[in-house]
Formats: C-alpha cells, structure tokens, sequence
C-alpha cells in the first residue's frame, strides 16, 4: 500500500519555440489545462503502476478542484483523505519550449493549508512496510511530521526533495529514500554530483538515495550498493512530470516487491514515456506500457 501525502494543482501549460528572456513577451504556440501537483503526479503514476494508491491533500472549494482530481479518480486513488478549504486550489504555470525545456511558477493554494492533523490522518491507516510518499510543495512541519511518523510505525518513507526549500536538507535526513535530480543534490549536500559524493553521503546516513540525471539515467545506492539504471533513447517533447513519474513508479515496484536494481529500470523508463506526451499528468504512462517498453 502507497500513500502520498502532497501537492494537487492544476497546471496552466503555453508551449513556445523557446523559452522567454527576462522581460520579454514571446507569441505562444498552444496551450492546455491539466490536472498536475507533485503530490498528485506520483500518486497517480504509482497507480497506474499497478498499486492501491491513498491520496492526501486539500484543494479549493473551487471549478479548479473538480479537474485537479478527475485522473486520479479514475485510476481509482483512493481520495477520502483530500479535504476542502478556503483556499483556491493550487496552480502551476507553465511554459514549455519547443525543445522540452521548461519553467514552472507555482502558486500554493490549498496545499499550503495542509496542517500535521492531515499528516496523522494520512498515516493513521498505514502499516508496517508501506510506502508514504512526500514532496515539498507542502508546509515544512507537515512533512516533518510525517516523517517522524512514518519512522516510529516501520513505514518506509520517500522523500522526493523537489521543489528545493530552505527545510530541504533537515528533512532529508529523516526520510529512508532521498530522490534528487543533479541540480537539487548539488544545493543539498554543497557538492557537485558524483558516485563519490553518493558513496560518501551514504556512508554518513546510511540512508537510501536516488539521483535522476536526465538522458543518463539515474545513479542510486542502497545498504552499501551503488546502482545505475538507464531509461529510453527519446527525443523529449515535454519533460513536465518525467520526474514525479520515476518517483511513483519506483515507490509502486518496491511495493510491488521488485529488487532495487530493477524498480530503478522501470522507474526510469516510465520517466522516459512521460516525456513523450505533453501535461504531467496525462503524459503519465500504464503499467502495461511501461512494461512493453521494458
């Protein structure tokens, strides 16, 4: 059993040839409302893995909230621990370029709502060898919360640490598997990426941690194995929800019971699907997809 507890946004996506300059207005190409937040993407990329996903979180009482909920509804999350409050619902705008680049500004919304009372409510089902799932687009103590939770019932925490806060680094240290891009585990450990530096870093912790490195796969190291996985050879059209869709799946195939090695070549092949549709979440692909490719 996975439960996410995070972000659910709506997304607002302009495609351009390129991405604007400081202060300059560019003509866009097209553009799309789909449902996204980080917490939301990797609870639907988990079910769609093939996983009993639980959702907690909070929307608006709003037209975006309805939307924002609809793909994961059909994937059949299971929604009752998202509440409503009087805030709108989270936003994200997005500009992609023609290339696959892209810029997210995000607006908190309702996801800023969030108190450890849901961080309780969220965990109060789970048992021993679950997985939670936690991103931080949600306040801080929340996250800390549930961590500290999460470590007391024996329930396997990952901490996705993207979007990068200032709470980033003491939080990571509380959680069993840390996913990072290169980017993010720069700023968190003062160091730039190598498997060195991971060696090192999980020789002090002991924790388990995960580094996503866009067209070169995904370097991670686990009880003293360091591990690389490689996804597809693509040409990305939007890499918009590639990260949360590794994320997902790679929490949906240690559930599952796949061995380490193998729950990163997936996940990184899922990633590489998503980036082969536009939206974060309709880009998200099947389990049987996923598969084939593999």
């Amino acid at each position: 059993m996975i439960t996410v507890l995070g972000s659910i946004n709506i997304d607002l996506i302009v495609n351009a040839q390129r991405l604007p300059a400081p202060g300059e207005t560019l003509a866009g190409t097209a553009f799309a409302m789909a449902a996204g937040g980080k917490g939301a993407n990797q609870a639907l990329a988990a079910a769609r893995a093939g996983r009993s996903v639980s959702m907690a979180g909070a929307t608006g009482d709003d037209s975006f909230a309805a939307p924002a909920l609809a793909l994961l509804s059909a994937a059949g999350v299971d929604l009752s621990r998202v509440r409503k409050t009087q805030s709108p619902t989270g936003s994200a705008l997005i500009t992609v370029s023609a290339d696959g680049e892209n810029t997210i500004v995000v607006v908190a919304g309702a996801n800023g709502d969030l108190t450890v009372s849901d961080a309780e409510a969220a965990l109060s089902t789970m048992q021993r060898g679950d997985f939670l799932m936690l991103q931080l687009e949600v306040p801080a103590p929340v996250v800390e919360a549930a961590l500290a939770m999460a470590r007391k019932m024996g329930v396997t925490s990952v901490l996705n640490v993207a979007p990068l806060t200032a709470d980033a680094a003491r939080l990571a240290r509380m959680a069993d598997i840390v996913i990072a891009n290169e980017t993010e585990f720069a700023l968190l450990t003062g160091t730039e990426f190598s498997e060195a530096a991971l060696v090192k870093l999980h020789g002090e912790t002991g924790q388990s941690f995960v580094v996503t490195l866009g067209a070169d796969g995904v370097a991670a190291i686990r009880e003293g194995a360091l591990t690389r996985a490689q996804g597809l050879k693509i040409v990305p059209v939007d890499t918009v929800g590639a990260g949360d869709t590794f994320s997902g799946y790679l929490a949906a195939s240690l559930d599952q019971g796949l061995d380490f090695a193998a729950a990163l070549r997936r996940a990184a092949v899922a990633g590489s699907l998503a980036c082969l549709k536009h939206g974060a979440q309709p880009s998200i692909p099947t389990g049987v997809e996923v598969d084939a490719a593999l």
